[in-house]
């Protein structure tokens, strides 16, 4: 990561920052303790071949990763998201499906971004065939990614949506090494279009949000703070700092090339070390699941609902065990239960983020899962999603580990 400051980013804290004392901005102005972990733009696609809209969509990104780099910024990686698979692929039963699909993930190959199609609730989705279909789109291609929506305020919550998806879980476990490919599916619950982050994204008109990966940046601020108040308020001054010359930026981009800014999702997004378990333990002073954790976690959500710049999609607190060493070590310690998980999600978080679960989880422990996960969106209104992650030949207690760089090591939680 960078480490200097443009003339952009200076202009902005001062905006934000400046009438407050030196030691209080110290954070935001010397260094960038984050980087931008996606620009995602949107597209509403005629079909699933209309590459004139994706090739105009790849090529708004690599323009404006470019402008990003050119001020300092670190970009780790751009996404393409579309609408509702249905409505640019309305009959997954064609024997052609699958080949339309592939051509979307070689194509996302061809322009180095990351490729989600888009909620796939259809009409047989209950059929295995349809099971079998969406499982063969995870194994056989590699960056694709979508969901199923489970709940909604248009419907509420969909019980077949979330029996449908808790199949599509056991089977993709079954059908990639290692159940890896549980990371590209999610159950997704009154998530709004337009967030940046996989696999829950979708969109509904050609546009473009940012999400970052910031928890470093929480967690030097708490390490310099003197109390859950004293936090907050430097948590706010500090963000609004790094996050304004972005979504600065990002309308002058928007501006320039004609493409709707949706906002910033402020979630912290952690990634292995850059921990926002280690943040949020930084916040409570002890470790992760023990009592005030839920405070830390309410506390900082607060915060991130409350900052002064366009935001969108979850705006919440990441709590993804698998993607994050002092979650998966705190889980191998027994400190926290999926329980826990749950109920930090009632003031915060996105539900239950890579949960590692046994090989075997029976269909009715994923089916209550995921009703869990819909029954918390549909009481608050909030989004939230359930990406399990039933591991192949493992069993409750056991230790996992991936192939995948993005993966820690961890244990196997029990649903009890």
């Amino acid at each position: 990561m960078t480490t200097s400051i443009s003339r952009r980013d200076f202009i902005g804290f001062l905006g934000v920052g400046a009438t407050l004392p030196y030691s209080t901005r110290l954070i935001a102005a010397n260094r960038r303790n984050f980087r931008i972990r996606t620009i995602t733009a949107g597209v509403k696609l005629s079909s699933a071949g209309d590459m004139l809209s994706l090739e105009d969509a790849a090529s708004f990104l690599k323009k404006s990763r470019g402008q990003y780099e050119a001020l300092g910024y670190e970009v780790q990686t751009t996404r393409i998201a579309t609408q509702p698979l249905a409505e640019y692929l309305s009959d997954w039963q064609r024997s052609s499906s699958q080949d339309a699909i592939k051509q979307l993930d070689d194509f996302a190959g061809e322009h180095n971004v990351v490729f989600n199609i888009g909620p796939v609730n259809s009409r047989g989705q209950e059929s295995d065939e349809f099971i079998s279909w969406l499982t063969e789109i995870i194994a056989n291609n590699e960056r694709i990614n979508c969901s199923l929506v489970v709940a909604s305020s248009e419907v509420g919550i969909d019980h077949e949506s979330i029996n449908v998806s808790a199949k599509i879980m056991s089977a993709i476990s079954r059908s990639t090494p290692g159940g890896e490919g549980n990371f590209r599916f999610t159950a997704n619950a009154f998530c709004p279009p337009g967030s940046p982050y996989f696999p829950a994204a979708y969109y509904n008109n050609d546009a473009f949000s940012i999400g970052l990966e910031s928890a470093d940046l929480l967690y030097e601020t708490f390490k310099q703070s003197n109390g859950v108040k004293d936090a907050t308020r430097k948590l706010k001054v500090n963000m609004e700092a790094a996050l304004q010359p972005i979504a600065s930026q990002a309308e002058l981009i928007s501006e320039r090339m004609s493409r709707p800014y949706l906002g910033i999702d402020t979630s912290p997004a952690p990634l292995l070390d850059i921990s926002i378990g280690r943040a949020i333990e930084a916040l409570s002073g002890v470790p992760f699941g023990s009592a005030s954790t839920l405070t830390a976690c309410a506390a900082i959500t607060d915060v991130l609902k409350n900052l002064d710049l366009k935001s969108c999609g979850y705006s919440g607190l990441m709590l993804p065990i698998l993607e994050d060493t002092t979650l998966a070590a705190r889980a191998m310690q027994g400190r926290y239960s999926i329980s826990d998980l749950l109920l930090f999600s009632s003031v915060c978080g996105t539900g239950l983020d890579v949960v590692p679960l046994a090989g075997d989880i029976p269909h009715k422990d994923l089916v209550a899962l995921v009703s869990d996960v819909a029954s918390l969106a549909k009481k608050y209104s909030k989004p939230l999603s359930a990406r399990l992650f039933p591991v192949p030949g493992k069993k409750v207690g056991d230790i996992v580990k991936f192939n995948n760089p993005y993966l820690t090591d961890s244990v196997v939680m029990s649903v009890d």
